[in-house]
């Protein structure tokens, strides 16, 4: 776009590499107003524990979703920001000193992104061939008169020595330039920024005031789930393990031997926490139907509960003991409590199963309402925490535009016809056939999850994001009855109260 067109409108557009899939966002910027005109997430393959190991496999799928988005945004990206992996991520202490020229004259901001650069800079590696320094998080701040001052408040002070600590955070170089390996093979898009993404993403889920009073962000994602804790508006502590939304499914598919998209599907629609929650719903049981409409498998959604709890209770006590070892864990120190977010996070009663085993309040952590959207609802879920983290933390630097046009939408397309595949009811205690004319019901469900470990073919890729596409156009009526609301019509009720209203204790914020 030409600045002197319209002074002051930019155009930001981020991608978030994650294990399962991939978020593209593009924002229109006007001052401090943010409008989201684009977010999808696409299938990802060649990423594993949120760094890419297979830039050719990252960059065929990053490719069509990019592609999508200039479609029907009619636009050309010429750069994007970019998350950086948040596993294999060592987090060190440096610190640094400087002798001011001027001893009289107040402390400017300048000076001390000066010191935060000496510390990056000065910092001794272990192996630099190996490690390279993905962001660092100041901590403190002391003069000849004040210690253990706040950034904000040294800012202004007067003094002829200077001296800051940081907590820095070093990664895997390699993964860090695979990301660059992946946009220099799909050619006319350049990095604009690459962020540490655990500090942008409590800008978009956090409140001022949780990050003052003590607060730790737990983030559960496909393949890495993470603790990040922030004290006096500092990022004080962050630790990762290898595991989340991805393991989970790999223990349905295992324990109910079904195939691993129809567990994510199944997952994503029943799964839930602490099935002693399950009230009545608990005696139901998901009739597996294949291709032919035959009954195939029979699963309890009580056992899928008891399947997810097991392995969400390892998730969420490896990541408490990561709480107890960071020396915040006390109340007094995490006053506001846990927030969780990630796509683990929309798992039924996640929070309260959270509460149950540390103690503490919890809460779902969703985008706040910094931005407007329209036709991009998914931008409001915490699985665009991520996204929406990085939209925030890019919006104050005036110079990065990374569109060449301003967008248009496009008329959304009509809708594909769709493909019979294995399908999902709930039943009492008997099976009940799918109808032929309801198609959409788990094939498009399924489709629309695809899993890392299954490779996609590229008519999968096309079929979804045209599927992705004929979701937004707004239909009154619909002349096929679909697998939703034959669940409607089953429970009297919306989905949500068909699975939410027959829980026990189902507040977010607990």
């Amino acid at each position: 776009m030409n600045n002197d067109k319209n002074m002051g409108e930019r155009y930001i557009a981020t991608v978030d590499l994650g294990t399962s899939k991939l978020g593209l966002c593009v924002a229109k910027i006007e001052g401090r107003n943010i409008s989201v005109i684009y977010y999808k997430e696409f299938p990802s393959m060649g990423i594993r524990y949120s760094y890419v190991v297979n830039p050719k496999q990252a960059e065929q799928h990053l490719k069509a979703a990019l592609e999508d988005a200039e479609d029907e945004l009619k636009i050309k990206i010429l750069q994007v920001i970019v998350g950086l992996p948040r596993y294999e991520v060592k987090q060190e202490i440096a610190s640094a000193k400087m002798e001011r020229s001027d001893p009289d004259s107040q402390i400017e901001e300048s000076e001390v992104n000066v010191l935060k650069s000496m510390a990056l800079e000065s910092y001794p590696l272990a192996d630099s061939g190996k490690e390279v320094i993905y962001g660092a998080a100041a901590q403190s701040f002391s003069t000849e008169d004040c210690i253990n001052e706040l950034e904000n408040d040294v800012v202004g002070m007067t003094s002829a020595t200077l001296e800051g600590n940081f907590n820095i955070f070093v990664g895997n170089r390699r993964y860090s330039t695979n990301i660059d390996q992946v946009f220099n093979d799909i050619g006319g898009i350049a990095i604009a920024r690459k962020y540490f993404t655990p500090g942008t993403t409590a800008m978009a889920v956090l409140k001022e005031e949780e990050m003052e009073n003590g607060v730790a962000l737990i983030e559960i994602g496909a393949g890495v789930s993470s603790v990040s804790i922030f004290k006096g508006k500092i990022m004080r502590y962050y630790a990762a393990i290898p595991f989340g939304g991805n393991s989970v499914t790999a223990d349905i598919r295992s324990e109910c031997n079904i195939q691993l998209d129809l567990a994510e599907n199944i997952k994503k629609e029943f799964g839930a926490c602490m099935p002693n929650k399950l009230a009545s719903f608990g005696e139901k049981a998901i009739q597996i139907l294949d291709e032919n409409g035959e009954p195939e498998t029979q699963v309890p959604v009580k056992y899928i509960s008891e399947i997810i709890s097991a392995r969400m209770k390892e998730i969420i006590e490896a990541l408490l003991y990561y709480i107890q070892l960071s020396g915040f864990a006390s109340e007094d120190k995490l006053r506001s409590g846990v927030v969780v977010t990630g796509g683990g996070a929309q798992l039924v009663n996640c929070a309260n199963y959270i509460k149950e085993l540390s103690g503490y309040s919890v809460k779902v952590g969703r985008p706040r309402k910094f931005f407007t959207c329209q036709g991009c609802e998914e931008a409001t879920l915490a699985s665009a925490s991520t996204s929406m983290g990085m939209i925030m933390a890019a919006q104050n630097d005036r110079l990065l535009n990374c569109i060449n046009e301003a967008p248009v939408r496009k008329e959304p397309k009509p809708a594909a016809e769709n493909t019979a595949g294995p399908e999902t009811e709930i039943i009492d205690n008997k099976s009940v056939e799918t109808q032929p004319a309801i198609e959409e019901s788990v094939s498009e469900g399924l489709d629309d999850r695809p899993s890392v470990f299954d490779p996609h073919t590229e008519e999968e890729i096309n079929d979804f994001k045209q599927r992705k596409k004929s979701e937004k156009e707004k239909v009154k009526k619909r002349e096929r009855i679909t697998w939703t609301k034959r669940i409607i019509n089953k429970f009297k009720g919306t989905i949500e109260d068909a699975v939410g209203g027959i829980y026990d204790d189902m507040g977010e914020e607990v």
